[in-house]
């Protein structure tokens, strides 16, 4: 028997983003649904990452003149239509026949940019002819560092822009729901003939023994000249909570910071990404941009995240769900309902530009206490 909430979605379109979750859970068998939507260990990050935003409040500007709002911003030196990327997320057939071909045409629509993940249902090189676009590539680094080589001369070859270097999996994180669905490693088409994906685990998840087998787990801060060292394009490393790893990072000559903790799906009880997104700002100090995903679900919250000083989010569940229930037109949507409310909430803080949003737009939990005391 239906819920009341799942009635009601599909009594009409969708008008949020949250409410593609349900529509994704009804369209896909369960392994998939559990292996998008979980996290790791007890998904207390999980959680977290989504309702930490919920305890940021704004202080909005009156008298301001929003008759016009621009949310148009630059990544790299590429201008985008709003401060809204599509974060890399794995085996988007899983959720569509057409995969990721469907996604990279959305994001390409929306005027932003994909990144593709290296573990992707359709190629580096279907994705770079399906249409014309900015897009970057993300790496996972495997025992054979030749792999790794490969794929960025193809991501180079084919037209990306950039390498987004995932730097928190050298192992997979314990996702339990994957370990009790026994979640398959379907064709990975970037990496076939290069990594055997033929993995012997009765005992659960048959992804996580493919990862034990394949991720390097010997990769270190000195890697980051040899991955300079193979390619032209900048580096953006993707994985990063703390002051001291966002110093490094500066040190080695990334070219941007992604503040991720993997959506929740490696170490479970790391602090949800707005948290940490500040200390990792000032730690820069503008040297190299930093982004942000985990847990935007709202242009509210994309107005929060760049008020802490992220130059734009990225976007990883909300994709993949409006992928799962409405294919390309989904993923659009789901573009489109962020850039509406990012829009509005802009309009009703007195922001009439991505420039004209300041820290002192919001006000953050630590800050609410410090004034009560």
């Amino acid at each position: 028997m239906l819920n009341l909430y799942a009635l009601q979605i599909m009594e009409g379109e969708p008008v949020n983003v949250n409410e593609f979750q349900e529509l994704a859970r009804q369209a896909l068998p369960k392994m998939y649904y559990d292996y998008y939507s979980g996290g790791a260990e007890d998904q207390y990050t999980l959680k977290e990452n989504v309702e930490a935003f919920h305890r940021i409040t704004f202080r909005p500007r009156i008298l301001v003149d929003v008759s016009r709002i621009n949310l148009s911003t630059t990544v790299l030196g590429y201008k985008i239509s709003a401060p809204i990327m599509v974060a890399p997320s794995a085996m988007h057939k899983l959720a569509h026949p057409e995969g990721e071909i469907a996604t990279a045409r959305a994001a390409a629509v929306s005027n932003t940019i994909m990144v593709l993940s290296s573990m992707s249902s359709c190629t580096i090189e279907e994705v770079a002819s399906s249409c014309n676009a900015i897009r970057f590539f993300q790496l996972y680094v495997y025992k054979n560092r030749d792999v790794a080589a490969q794929l960025v001369q193809r991501a180079e070859r084919n037209g990306y822009k950039a390498i987004v270097l995932t730097v928190d999996a050298p192992m997979l994180g314990r996702r339990e729901a994957d370990i009790k669905n026994k979640m398959i490693v379907p064709p990975l088409k970037n990496i076939e003939g290069l990594v055997s994906t033929e993995v012997d685990n009765d005992e659960g998840s048959i992804l996580e023994g493919f990862a034990k087998g394949a991720l390097d787990a010997s990769l270190c801060w000195r890697d980051i000249g040899w991955l300079r060292s193979i390619t032209n394009l900048p580096i953006l490393i993707k994985g990063v909570l703390t002051r001291e790893d966002a110093i490094k990072a500066t040190e080695v000559g990334v070219a941007g910071i992604v503040v991720s903790n993997h959506g929740a799906r490696q170490l479970d009880y790391t602090p949800a990404t707005i948290t940490v997104l500040e200390e990792v700002v000032h730690a820069v100090g503008g040297k190299v941009p930093v982004f942000l995903d985990g847990g935007v679900r709202r242009g509210t919250d994309v107005f929060k995240a760049l008020a802490l000083g992220a130059q734009a989010v990225l976007i990883g569940r909300p994709v993949v769900y409006g992928l799962a229930a409405k294919g390309e037109y989904g993923v659009r949507k789901v573009i489109q309902m962020l850039k509406d409310e990012l829009e509005l909430t802009m309009a009703l803080s007195g922001c009439p530009s991505v420039k004209d949003i300041t820290r002192s737009h919001v006000r953050t939990e630590h800050e609410k206490i410090h004034s009560m005391l």
